[in-house]
């Protein structure tokens, strides 16, 4: 293993042929390429989310175009720097040398920030290439948008993490079953610097421990550690347990007893009321909308009165949980999407229901043939992302 680098520093692509997942802006038909291969590479702002190849890329085209590069980062730079930056360009300028500024994070910079760019890049001192997780429309000024031409990266695809993983893998001489690599790849999330960190993790407690690298150890690097509580305040968490399984059984006594014995404990009431308020719409849902209603005006008055007096109201509310008819349609459509989502990742928002307030995004197609529903027949318009067309996750009621 390196010692002194990340991975996902040291196998940082040098060439535009190893960038992979970015095809529609360095393939061979594109007009980026032929920009590089021309010399004529104009000020770009490279939208994209982390990890997509937005540093990557502008350290090629400086490599390509064998222009002198120079980065900053937006979170701890400002005009002193870049002051710096365009006296030493206008020198190569001066001597016929081309400067790239490459700016990470360029949305953090200010519009006085931003300003100071404009002249280096109308008189060519400098070639911006500002790196960005924000919309430009938003994020970067209008002038200095104007200027500049908005190349679009896409988060990396499960496919080209998985080469990138195998590559990387290899390369180390390290054995790592298709599944592995597979589950490294969904959990990255479109992120190469992530798959790789992931690996790096993997492969030195591999080392360290004499432990295979499998799914179990992919998923003990990625989970968060769940919380743990002080044995003390076990029978605390068995108490509130037993009030919602007791709730959810219909039994309004048991819920009653074991509210008494939270609250007489010197339980905080809005404690209870708040997971009151949960299960109102975990248990029961839409067969009865008003239980929300009800929990919500519980939680008012126990805010208001306090202690002694709203133990009642929250016997009342608790005994009308438990009566209440129960549904657990709602709980589980969430859980079904979340779990989507964790498998699936970022899926694009159809394009036809994107927001376009700015000239940018009409002319790359956002909104375009979306159907006003209020006006216009919707019936064969589709609201999911094209991966999950179809797809039902909230159930029809009982």
């Amino acid at each position: 293993m390196l010692k002194n680098e990340p991975l996902a520093s040291y196998y940082r692509p040098r060439k535009l042929r190893d960038l992979y997942g970015q095809d529609k802006v360095v393939g061979k038909d594109s007009w980026l390429v032929a920009a590089i291969v021309s010399d004529r590479v104009p000020s770009l702002i490279l939208w994209g989310p982390p990890g997509s190849g937005k540093t990557t890329l502008a350290s090629i085209i400086a490599k390509e175009t064998k222009a002198d590069f120079e980065e900053l980062s937006a979170t701890s730079s400002g005009i002193k720097d870049l002051k710096i930056i365009i006296e030493r360009a206008k020198e190569n300028k001066r001597l016929g040398l081309k400067t790239i500024l490459f700016i990470d994070e360029i949305h953090r910079w200010n519009k006085a920030q931003q300003d100071a760019l404009l002249p280096q890049v109308e008189n060519g001192t400098i070639i911006l290439i500002g790196a960005t997780t924000e919309n430009p429309s938003f994020a970067v000024n209008s002038a200095l948008l104007s200027r500049s031409k908005v190349v679009i990266l896409d988060s990396l695809s499960q496919e080209s993490l998985q080469k990138i993983i195998k590559r990387v893998a290899r390369d180390l001489k390290v054995s790592i079953k298709k599944d592995v690599i597979s589950l490294m790849a969904i959990v990255a999330n479109g992120d190469a610097r992530k798959a790789l960190n992931i690996l790096e993790s993997a492969v030195e407690i591999s080392t360290t421990r004499k432990k295979e690298i499998d799914q179990t150890l992919i998923k003990d690097i990625i989970n968060k550690p769940g919380l743990v509580y002080d044995k003390s305040g076990e029978e605390h968490y068995n108490i509130i347990s037993a009030f919602h399984k007791s709730m959810r059984g219909g039994d309004a006594d048991a819920s009653i007893y074991y509210l008494g014995r939270m609250i007489e404990a010197g339980e905080d009431p809005l404690y209870v009321a708040r997971r009151m308020i949960r299960f109102a719409s975990e248990d029961i849902g839409l067969v009865n909308n008003s239980a929300l209603m009800l929990v919500n005006s519980t939680y008012e008055a126990c805010a208001k009165i306090g202690l002694p007096e709203c133990s009642v109201n929250l016997a009342h509310c608790a005994s009308y949980l438990a009566k209440s008819k129960k549904s657990v349609a709602v709980y589980l459509a969430y859980k079904e999407v979340k779990a989507e989502i964790e498998y699936s990742g970022n899926l694009k928002v159809p394009i036809h229901l994107r927001n376009a307030p700015t000239k940018l995004m009409k002319e790359i197609g956002y909104g375009k043939d979306y159907k006003y529903t209020p006006l216009e027949d919707d019936s064969t318009q589709e609201y999911l992302p094209e991966e999950l067309k179809g797809r039902k996750f909230l159930k029809s009621e009982k």
